[in-house]
């Protein structure tokens, strides 16, 4: 009987771990690339680093795809950016129309003249995708859907985003209503710079109505994806099931969109593949020279002999494989001739990482004027002072 039980447990544990080898996800050794997704189901599909706009994968991405809710990220957009101008509040009390209260799909279940507030609504949008909240909003916005959908195809225009004609505020199927993987990424690269957006699209679950109404996000990444900060779903029988997904690790944010998968389960599975490809393949590099360690440069013909230097130099994204022998090249004239005002570039510091190179621009921190004869005389003077 133990001699049974032992070879039992024996079995399970090399079950066990055969199952955590197969079902793993592979990482790359020391000097080996990270390999790319296979097997996706996404008709089109982009892997975006929301710092730079650098495209790290992409298939179809210019392909005009109904984008379903996900346009409700253009939605939200409008909506923060008239906060911060002031036109609204989050603490407006919005008064739902017959128009509003009449979407279907996805839904808060508004009545015609109910009151939430502006808030409300926006968390309804962005964590229960609510059509009649992202309608109820336009219309507060800019008084109608039209004048809405005006402002979001002005904005995507606004935004290069060049293939991409919205016709409603919620994403619901409309003959012309499309969008591209590219086009997403961008917006939602736009959205990610606000606070709230990644606040609210990160919530998993909270409640309205005095806690009557449940909540519950409709991107699973939320709370089954380390370092996801949210973003929005889409589904519909024309656009099938789409996700703009963005996550934070190791000071790299980046956003992975999907669109047109067959199911919902494969949308998150294709856009957890293209977020571990990224984490997996690239690194944040931070440049080595410091601005308070460059050297002052001589000046010729100038009120000052010397002129002091500026430099300001981001964070690079690498891939891991490039980030293992990074180059950093001071470039700098000899001396420069004056005048020269702050803010010029004077020379640049290149950096080489294999077969990328970026350079930064090295700028004057001041002003140095020619040097002309009163300026040379009262130069000399208050040297003269200066050893008296």
């Amino acid at each position: 009987m133990k001699k049974t039980l032992r070879a039992a447990v024996r079995r399970t544990a090399a079950l066990l771990c055969a199952l955590l080898v197969l079902y793993a996800p592979a990482a790359a050794g020391a000097g080996e690339e990270a390999a790319e997704p296979a097997g996706m189901s996404a008709k089109s599909y982009i892997l975006m680093d929301v710092q730079s706009g650098e495209v790290l994968l992409e298939k179809n991405a210019d392909e005009a795809l109904p984008p379903a809710s996900i346009t409700k990220i253009m939605t939200m957009l409008l909506v923060l950016e008239a906060v911060e101008r002031g036109e609204c509040a989050m603490s407006d009390t919005v008064t739902a129309s017959a128009h509003a209260v009449s979407m279907g799909g996805s839904q808060i279940w508004l009545k015609e003249n109910e009151q939430m507030t502006v808030e409300e609504l926006f968390k309804a949008t962005a964590v229960g995708s609510a059509n009649d909240a992202a309608m109820a909003l336009a219309e507060h916005v800019c008084g109608s859907e039209e004048a809405f959908v005006a402002q979001m195809n002005a904005r995507a225009a606004e935004l290069g985003m060049e293939n991409t004609v919205f016709v409603n505020p919620t994403g619901l199927d409309a003959e012309g209503h499309v969008s591209t993987a590219r086009d997403i990424a961008l917006m939602s690269k736009e959205l990610l710079r606000h606070e709230a957006a990644r606040t609210y699209s990160s919530i998993w679950m909270d409640t309205l109505r005095g806690g009557q109404t449940q909540l519950v996000n409709t991107n699973k990444l939320v709370r089954f994806y380390k370092g996801c900060i949210g973003l929005k779903t889409g589904t519909t029988d024309g656009a099938g099931s789409c996700l703009s997904a963005a996550a934070e690790r190791d000071g790299m944010t980046l956003c992975a969109v999907v669109m047109g998968c067959p199911t919902s389960k494969e949308r998150f599975a294709d856009a957890r593949a293209l977020l571990d490809y990224g984490f997996s393949a690239y690194t944040v590099y931070t440049p080595q020279t410091a601005a308070d360690a460059l050297p002052l440069l001589p000046v010729t013909g100038g009120a000052a002999e010397q002129l002091p230097l500026s430099l300001s130099a981001e964070p690079l994204l690498l891939k891991k494989t490039q980030a293992a022998d990074v180059k950093e090249e001071l470039l700098l004239p000899e001396s420069v001739e004056a005048p020269v005002r702050q803010g010029d570039t004077v020379g640049e510091l290149l950096i080489t990482a294999g077969d990328k190179s970026v350079s930064f621009a090295v700028c004057a921190a001041a002003d140095v004027p020619r040097l002309h004869y009163f300026t040379a005389l009262a130069l000399l003077f208050s040297r003269l002072f200066a050893f008296a």
